[in-house]
C-alpha cells in the first residue's frame, strides 16, 4: 500500500521513496515483472536504479542472480541502498553511486535493465533532481547505447521502458547501431486509450522480427485486467 507517498509495500519487499525524485510507478512495475530473467542470466546491471525497484523485482524473480544497481543522484542512491539492504536479497544487490558513462566492469553483464530519463523536448521544472531523473540532461539515448555496447555481453540483452514517441526514436537509433528488437510490450492504461509506454528487449543477436505484445492495465469498470493481475500478482500486495 502507498501511505503518504513515502513508501510502497510489496509482497516480499518494501520501497521507501521519500528521498527519491521519481516514485514507484505502475509502468516501472510492469517492466520489472515482464522482463525475463532466465536461468542463464547470472549478472544484471540496473542503470538509474532510483528507489531500487527494478533490482528488487529481478532479485525476487531469479534466486541466484547478482545485480549491480547504479545511480548518479546521491539521495536516490542512498534510498536504493537502504531499500536493498533491508530486503531478503541484500547479499545479491550492490548499489553504486556513480555516473554510468564513467563506469567500467571487467566482466560484462548478461542483462541490462533501465528506466531512463526520457523527455527530450519538454519544459523543465524547478526541481533539479526531478529534472535529472525525467529529462535526458545527463544521459542521452546515444549515451545509453554506448553504455550497452561497453557493459553488455555480446549474447546479452537490454530491457528498456520509454513513452511511445520516445521509444520510436530510441528504436531507430538502436537499429542504426545494429541492435535488434527481440520483444516489445505496448502498455495502455485502459481499453481504447493510446499506448503510453513501451517496454522492449534489445540485443545484438537474433533476427529482425520482434514479438509484439500488448497489456491493458484497467478494464471499462476501472478494475485491473486479468492479464495485469497475472503479471503483477507475485509482487503487488493486494493482488
Amino acid at each position: 500500500m502507498v501511505k503518504g507517498n513515502d513508501y510502497f509495500q510489496f509482497k516480499q519487499f518494501r520501497i521507501d521513496q521519500g528521498h527519491c525524485a521519481m516514485k514507484v510507478t505502475t509502468d516501472a512495475c510492469i517492466q520489472g515483472a515482464w522482463t525475463p530473467v532466465s536461468s542463464g542470466v547470472s549478472s544484471i546491471l540496473d542503470i538509474g536504479t532510483g528507489t531500487g525497484l527494478l533490482s528488487l523485482m529481478l532479485a525476487q524473480a531469479n534466486p541466484s542472480v547478482i545485480i549491480d544497481a547504479i545511480e548518479i543522484e546521491p539521495q536516490a542512491a542512498m534510498q536504493a541502498r537502504t531499500n536493498c539492504s533491508n530486503s531478503l536479497w541484500a547479499n545479491r544487490i550492490n548499489v553504486l553511486e556513480a555516473d554510468v558513462r564513467e563506469y567500467t566492469q571487467p566482466t560484462p553483464y548478461d542483462l541490462i535493465i533501465t528506466n531512463p530519463p526520457f523527455f527530450n523536448n519538454s519544459l523543465l521544472g524547478q526541481s533539479q533532481s526531478k529534472n535529472a531523473a525525467r529529462h535526458t540532461l545527463s544521459l542521452s539515448y546515444a549515451d545509453l547505447l554506448l553504455c550497452f555496447e561497453k557493459l553488455l555481453k555480446p549474447t546479452g540483452y537490454v530491457s528498456i521502458i520509454l513513452p511511445a514517441d520516445e521509444y520510436n526514436l530510441m528504436e531507430e537509433l538502436a537499429a542504426q547501431k545494429g541492435w535488434k528488437t527481440l520483444r516489445k510490450l505496448s502498455i495502455r492504461h485502459r481499453h481504447g486509450a493510446p499506448v503510453k509506454r513501451i517496454v522492449a528487449l534489445f540485443s545484438k543477436t537474433g533476427n529482425n522480427t520482434s514479438l509484439d505484445e500488448e497489456l491493458v492495465i484497467k478494464d471499462q469498470n476501472d478494475q485491473y485486467t486479468p492479464q495485469f493481475t497475472d503479471l503483477l500478482s507475485p509482487y503487488y500486495l493486494h493482488l
